[in-house]
């Protein structure tokens, strides 16, 4: 089954790294082809970013995200840029700290940046803490494979803190 999945928020969240996680679990290590491509302003830190990631258990002829069907935004930025137009069968995770808006499409709320800070002590495990709502809430991945691609792709040294956040983003995905 083919999934369309668009990360979005502002540089220095952490979204394309959120992407390429995503890709690398699936891929690596459940088995199913993954493409992950990535856009960002001139501004780098602070502006837009978006990340996407084409899931697909056959081999994928087309590489590119036409009709994201997973959104995971981060910013009302990233919203009104790149989830504004979600379809109405999308679902879509918002960091309720950090969007204002709501999608037509269903949605979960979120707290991951206020989880970060209060909960782990880092905000910039917050893309860490959406990623494993985001299994939870969508099964896209196995919770093993973003696991196993979360330790993969973290700088070294910050393994426990990593793990803890994606823990606690399953908890979060689990109540949505």
């Amino acid at each position: 089954m083919r999934h369309e999945v668009r990360f979005s928020g502002y540089g220095g969240q952490g979204v394309l790294l959120s992407a390429v996680i995503l890709g690398r679990a699936a891929a690596l290590y459940d088995d199913k082809y993954a493409v992950q491509t990535q856009v960002y302003g001139p501004e780098a830190r602070g502006g837009a970013s978006m990340g996407q990631v084409v899931i697909d258990d056959e081999p994928i002829l087309y590489p590119e995200v036409t009709e994201p069907d997973i959104f995971v935004i981060m910013s009302q930025q990233g919203f009104e840029k790149y989830g504004v137009q979600a379809r109405e069968d999308a679902v879509m995770l918002v960091d309720s700290d950090l969007v204002r808006s709501r999608p037509e499409c269903r949605y979960y709320e979120i707290p991951a940046t206020s989880e970060a800070k209060s909960t782990l002590g880092r905000e910039i495990v917050a893309n860490i803490v959406m990623i494993g709502a985001l299994v939870t809430a969508t099964g896209v991945v196995s919770r093993e494979a973003i696991e196993r691609a979360v330790l993969d792709s973290v700088p070294k040294g910050t393994e426990e803190l990593n793990l803890k956040a994606l823990k606690r983003g399953f908890e979060l995905g689990e109540r949505a």
